[in-house]
């Protein structure tokens, strides 16, 4: 099963993320985002099925994506442009914040 993770918060959050209005409200990281994907890793896990995640969400916040890890699932879509970092960022330890840019001085 592969979950998409833009659509399941639009669903789960019932609101648009392309909206100017609501779109600052939108967040795969929410509680109870984080509780259907949890629900759906653990049934396929149970099942003995393929559990893996598309969407913005993981390439946008590196902690998503190693708790998604740390869920059971199999494997993580990442854009083109996180794919580095985010790896990177999930062979570190789990207490290490994830990488900032350092911005040089003026």
């Amino acid at each position: 099963m592969s979950i998409g993770s833009n659509d399941m918060t639009q669903l789960t959050l019932g609101l648009d993320r392309d909206s100017s209005i609501v779109a600052k409200l939108f967040d795969e990281r929410d509680a109870a985002v984080k509780i259907l994907l949890q629900m759906a890793i653990s049934t396929c896990r149970r099942l003995g099925k393929y559990v893996g995640i598309c969407g913005q969400g993981p390439s946008d916040h590196p902690e998503l994506a190693r708790w998604l890890v740390e869920q059971g699932i199999d494997s993580l879509s990442l854009n083109p442009d996180s794919v580095i970092e985010t790896w990177m960022f999930l062979a570190t330890p789990a207490n290490t914040p994830p990488h900032e840019e350092v911005q040089p001085h003026a």
